[in-house]
């Protein structure tokens, strides 16, 4: 009933992604974008976590850096595009710190939230049987924080997907976004639409990913959801 220029039928967007992967393509880009996103993650996640502790756990340390944070929270990342290609190039550190920037936020405002809530009774008691500092975060700290810290996780491993589109549609010559944006320039809307339903599912299996290590590491939590 549509113009295939306008929205391709289901059938046509799945024998697409047949000879996508059968000429290797989706494949090849697949690699080359969960390789981005896995990196923005090694860097975002324990630097969002540091930051979390650092602010956390000290006064000094939640004036010097909660405020940047929040400031970063604002400020949409296609702003951020033409500085960091300024200072990066288009290369892969570009598309890597955008996505590192974008993973940062979730996870330091929820892990900051998470260490915000440890019920003070613990704190107590850790002072009474006279913890140290190091068991005290080891044996209050991280435990009170994780069920925030696994819920930014979920938000996190979304988000950068959601950067990624933004990075690899920026002079890429490999990636998802790049496949997308060479089909549009084609007119390709079967290639467009493989793209947006990956992107989904990745995000879809990311998120369910989180979860089930949230299940297991939180068993001990009683909640509605059981």
């Amino acid at each position: 009933m549509l113009d295939p220029r306008f929205l391709s039928a289901p059938w046509t967007v799945i024998t697409t992604t047949a000879e996508l992967v059968e000429s290797g393509r989706l494949q090849e880009n697949l690699i080359a974008s969960v390789q981005r996103v896995l990196l923005g993650l090694a860097f975002g996640v324990p630097l969002g976590t540091f930051l979390a502790l650092l602010s956390g756990l000290n006064r000094w340390g939640e004036a010097a850096i909660d405020g940047l944070v929040q400031i970063k929270r604002a400020v949409p990342a296609l702003a951020l595009m033409p500085l960091l290609i300024l200072w990066l190039g288009i290369g892969e550190v570009m598309k890597v710190t955008v996505i590192t920037l974008g993973v940062l936020v979730p996870i330091y405002i929820h892990t900051h939230n998470g260490l915000r809530s440890i019920d003070n009774r613990y704190v107590e008691l850790a002072e009474t049987v006279g913890l140290g500092r190091g068991a005290f975060i080891r044996k209050v700290v991280l435990p009170g924080a994780l069920p925030g810290f696994l819920l930014g996780m979920r938000f996190a491993v979304t988000t950068a997907w959601l950067y990624l589109v933004v990075a690899e549609l920026i002079n890429s010559t490999t990636g998802i976004g790049y496949m997308m944006d060479l089909a549009r320039t084609y007119g390709q809307t079967d290639v467009i639409l493989v793209g947006i339903v990956l992107y989904g599912l990745l995000g879809l299996f990311s998120d369910a990913g989180v979860r089930l290590v949230e299940r297991k590491a939180l068993s001990w939590r009683r909640t509605l959801a059981g």
